[in-house]
């Protein structure tokens, strides 16, 4: 009984280590030929944090990231708008972490290879489509060479990113993905650390945004850790622009003299900015939601069945959740349509919310609400908005991405120790 993963991204390996923690066999195969640590930071919220944890990955978190222990919200002018602690600090049984992407799916990779066995994930294999006869599913692949080969599996579990070719062959009319007009310029620089020295700071306003945090553990001999910063200018969706260059190197004339005069006294802003090595430029991009992430044997998962604007922390925590909701249903209903069914029943509605929030600004929109009323110019926050208005707008966000406190503290595991598909418990499909 085998399930083939087209992917190995966060989403993708998440599932095969749960593949193996619930007794079932995962294969995964990757486009790129060597996996390495690539990318920049990302924030993993305690929602995801606990499953990585229940999958026994916990030292290895520690190792690679910072735990958050605030996020804090600036005008344009870097005046505090609203700031709360995060992870333990705020009651949480589990951290949040700020991570490199990079050594998160090489931690991840790693993983695998040890637990499922070095030939579970084969590289240097692109997924190109798929079909089905029965109780099968078969997974069509090629090289760069030219080279195809196809795999037989009970169930195609598509982690093969925005551009996936499953979700195409599902959806032969989509299209590209959609830019909504923000440009991101994303680096990391190793500089001081500020605020409480693990804080994930944002200033500005939906036009323009500047997000930053630390990624690593001050040098004990330098001082200085890496600091994880995006700088974002949104135009209008009709401008002229690289849309489909996916990883272009940035260059500072496009935006740094719009940061130039942010200067605060908790960041100078243009000289982080100027200390990155590498700069890379990223159009904002996600797809509308589907209103069907199945065929037959085959689902999507990660950011092939919802891709997000990258707001609020949340992209690469909901493929982690995926996954385990996803071996959650295999637990219940074995390596069955059935699962797939149910999987979907419980994800896609709840991140079709998530797009739809982040296409609206998410937790950030705070920011312009201060911006439309006083320019962000202001000596005291609550004579602007109320605490009660403030508190409301971060609560919510939290409850429709699924980290509130108190329902995440109280409920139990999605898998727990012992849990085994029912297919390889000789349960029969329900």
């Amino acid at each position: 009984m085998t399930i083939l993963v087209a992917g190995a991204g966060i989403a993708g390996l998440t599932f095969a280590l749960t593949c193996h923690q619930i007794g079932v066999t995962a294969r995964l195969f990757e486009q790129v030929s060597e996996i390495r640590p690539l990318g920049v930071g990302i924030n993993l919220q305690p929602h995801a944090v606990r499953e990585l944890v229940e999958l026994g990955l916990t030292d290895e978190l520690e190792a690679i990231g910072i735990r958050t222990r605030e996020v804090a919200y600036f005008s344009k002018h870097g005046h505090l708008i609203w700031s709360e602690v995060r992870g333990l600090d705020a009651g949480y049984d589990w951290p949040q972490f700020s991570v490199h992407r990079g050594k998160l799916q090489l931690m991840l990779t790693r993983a695998v290879q040890q637990r499922l066995g070095p030939d579970a994930l084969q590289t240097g294999w692109k997924a190109g489509g798929f079909s089905q006869d029965g109780d099968q599913v078969s997974l069509h692949l090629k090289n760069r060479e030219g080279d195809t080969r196809t795999e037989h599996g009970h169930l195609l579990i598509a982690a093969d990113g925005i551009h996936s070719a499953i979700r195409a062959q599902m959806n032969p009319d989509e299209g590209p993905p959609i830019w909504g007009g923000a440009v991101l310029w994303r680096a990391t620089s190793h500089a001081k650390t500020f605020l409480t020295g693990a804080s994930m700071a944002m200033a500005g306003h939906e036009w323009q945004k500047f997000v930053t945090y630390p990624i690593s553990a001050p040098d004990p001999e330098t001082g200085l850790a890496e600091i994880n910063w995006v700088a974002e200018l949104k135009k209008k969706p009709d401008a002229l622009w690289n849309r489909e260059d996916w990883n272009r190197p940035g260059k500072l004339a496009d935006f740094l003299p719009s940061f130039e005069t942010w200067r605060f006294d908790w960041l100078d802003v243009p000289a982080l900015i100027r200390s990155a090595e590498t700069i890379y430029e990223y159009p904002m991009v996600d797809r509308d939601p589907l209103d069907n992430w199945r065929q037959g044997r085959a689902t999507l998962i990660g950011d092939a069945a919802h891709p997000m604007y990258p707001i609020g922390s949340n992209g690469a925590s909901q493929a982690i959740l995926d996954a385990r909701v996803l071996g959650q249903c295999i637990v219940a209903r074995g390596l069955s349509e059935t699962a797939l069914i149910t999987y979907e029943e419980q994800r896609r509605p709840a991140t079709s919310r998530i797009v739809a929030a982040n296409r609206g600004n998410g937790p950030d929109q705070i920011m312009q609400v201060v911006e439309e009323k006083c320019q962000g110019m202001f000596d005291t926050i609550t004579d602007v908005i109320s605490a009660r208005e403030l508190e409301d707008h971060a609560a919510r966000y939290k409850a429709l991405a699924g980290f509130d406190r108190e329902t995440l503290n109280s409920r139990p595991p999605l898998i727990s120790p012992g849990d085994r598909a029912a297919a390889i418990a000789g349960r029969s499909d329900v």
